[in-house]
């Protein structure tokens, strides 16, 4: 029997994505007032100005997934006053500037609030015609952006920073693993980096201020996770196989420099007397699963919530034990709990994100793909130009839950399809045995998630007793691809 899924995957799992996104409340097509507003818009001569500076000569690249064509951010390192300071600027397409606020495309956007990133297909917040093209920082265009600049000193703390509207040019459209593969010494340089001058040492300075960002963070607790997400593998319109897409040093590179610019912008609002659309993630509620999960590997970590304690902790294991860090890792994200937007106002005080040890933090650098993103650049745009925020106190909290419930009813649709993708693949395996971490344990069931594939199940025979984070060994018991059910019996358990 051949194990080969059916060469129609790709338009079920679209067919099974388009349901999962209406039904979760999402517009899965463009209004046609929204069509037409993109099909207007077109591109515009950038001048600079008073308020508009030039900076299109800087060495700017971005680094993105291989097939990534909605760039959202540059980066860029120049030197700084002081020993051993850098300066690290941080470009985010000013996608303000393009999609007006109460426009029919910004009515569809603040309605999705996200891109839905499914196994058969993207479902843009904004359309293509701006996402990938006009307000995507594409390879040699002029774009205008918002500048986040962080002057970094040595041993990785913002000295000093500043936020300024520019006009810059992306010279070089770098991807993540061809990079981290250079820059660990196990591959070459990447063509589009070899052949821009000077795009080798920017890199690597980069990549040293970002590590010394991160070293930083992670003394003041910062949890230093690995988890993996599931990427589809198609030949032609077949799906082959679901495999893990692993961090690298490329990654970490814009994550460090991400959650600098976040800060930042933060800071730069409050100084403004600005609302702002913090991101937060609260102490965890199931704290006492996580020290169980350290006791259970021979660990003790304090009765109360300690980000500084369970980062010690997870540094261990990622020495001592790095083949199953991944697992260790994605347990503790799923007894941390999502994060979620919260409007704090001037005057208040800051809630913070547990995972990241930061206090200021927000979402700002990804305005084509995350709406929270777009209303938080047009408070910057209102900062900057000595205006008032368009927005009312009760609206932004209004937004501020609508974002947090439109990304879980994303990460569901997302869930929802991966696991249309996962039976496809196993639809032809059942009675196979497969070694899985259990990763969600409540009233509702318990999930394993098993590695080749990388997908997850439901245990419906033989759960009682098992927790997250725990392993376990299974057999498929059922797969169906339309409900993107995939069922699994603990082994040994009774029939």
């Amino acid at each position: 029997m051949s194990n080969s899924p059916p060469p129609a995957a790709r338009n079920q799992l679209r067919s099974i994505a388009r349901h999962a996104m209406i039904e979760r409340g999402f517009e899965a097509d463009l209004s046609p007032e929204a069509a037409r507003e993109a099909a207007n818009l077109h591109e515009t001569t950038l001048t600079p100005s008073a308020t508009i500076r030039d900076l299109r000569t800087l060495l700017w690249c971005s680094i993105d997934n291989d097939d990534s064509r909605d760039l959202d951010q540059l980066t860029v390192a120049a030197p700084a006053d002081g020993p051993g300071a850098t300066k690290i600027l941080v470009a985010i397409a000013d996608v303000a500037a393009t999609v007006a606020h109460g426009s029919a495309l910004d009515k569809h956007a603040s309605i999705n609030t996200t891109s839905v990133y499914t196994a058969a297909q993207v479902f843009p917040m904004l359309p293509e015609r701006l996402s990938t093209d006009l307000t995507s920082l594409n390879e040699d265009k002029d774009r205008l952006a918002i500048v986040l600049e962080m002057t970094i000193e040595k041993g990785g703390r913002v000295q000093a920073f500043d936020v300024y509207r520019a006009i810059v040019r992306n010279h070089a459209k770098l991807a993540y693993n061809a990079v981290a593969e250079w820059l660990e010494g196990r591959g070459a340089a990447p063509a589009k980096l070899a052949s821009v001058s000077g795009m080798d040492a920017q890199i690597r300075l980069q990549s040293q201020v970002a590590q010394s960002m991160r070293a930083l963070r992670h003394e003041h607790g910062a949890l230093g996770l690995e988890t993996i997400q599931a990427r589809p593998v198609f030949e032609n319109d077949a799906l082959s196989d679901l495999l893990p897409d692993e961090g690298n040093i490329a990654k970490q590179l814009i994550e460090d420099f991400m959650v600098g610019a976040n800060g930042i912008t933060v800071q730069f609002l409050v100084k403004h007397g600005f609302p702002t659309l913090r991101r937060v993630l609260r102490s965890p509620e199931r704290w006492s699963r996580i020290v169980d999960l350290a006791a259970e590997l021979g660990e003790k970590l304090p009765n109360e919530p300690n980000a500084t304690a369970l980062e010690a902790f997870l540094d261990k294991r990622r020495r001592e034990d790095p083949t199953r860090f991944a697992d260790l890792s994605l347990s503790v994200v799923k007894l941390l709990g999502r994060g979620e937007y919260v409007l704090e106002m001037p005057g208040q005080t800051a809630q913070g994100h547990f995972g990241l040890a930061v206090k200021d933090y927000t979402h700002a650098t990804a305005p084509n793909r995350r709406y929270p993103d777009l209303i938080t650049q047009r408070l910057l745009h209102a900062a900057l130009d000595g205006s008032k925020s368009s927005y009312s106190e009760s609206e932004l909290s209004a937004l501020a839950t609508h974002c947090t419930q439109q990304e879980d009813a994303a990460a569901k649709v997302e869930r929802r399809v991966a696991k249309s993708a996962g039976a496809l693949l196993l639809v032809n395996r059942v009675g196979d045995s497969f070694e899985g971490v259990i990763t969600g344990a409540s009233a509702k069931g318990t999930w394993v998630r098993i590695t080749r594939p990388a997908v997850e199940g439901m245990i419906v025979r033989g759960a009682e007793g098992l927790d997250v984070g725990q392993r376990a060994q299974v057999t498929l018991v059922s797969a169906n691809v339309e409900r993107g059910f995939i069922d699994f019996a603990r082994v040994g358990a009774a029939s």
